[in-house]
């Protein structure tokens, strides 16, 4: 989730950025703020994870 929030991030600061915008808040933030959704998806902090802590993180089970 938080890598789709980074993804959009981004993309506003490529828009402004090519538009030369200003609404206040500079391109660079926006980068800084996408950096930081990075870094926080890849420590692992708002995965979640559909099979539940019992599981051990397993979706499937091969035993017959």
């Amino acid at each position: 989730m938080l890598a789709i929030v980074a993804a959009i991030l981004f993309a506003i600061a490529l828009i402004m950025d090519l538009a030369d915008a200003a609404i206040g808040i500079g391109a660079s933030a926006f980068v800084t703020a996408g950096l930081l959704c990075i870094a926080l998806h890849l420590a692992g902090i708002g995965v979640g994870t559909r099979s539940g802590p019992r599981t051990g993180g397993r979706r499937w089970s091969f035993r017959r």
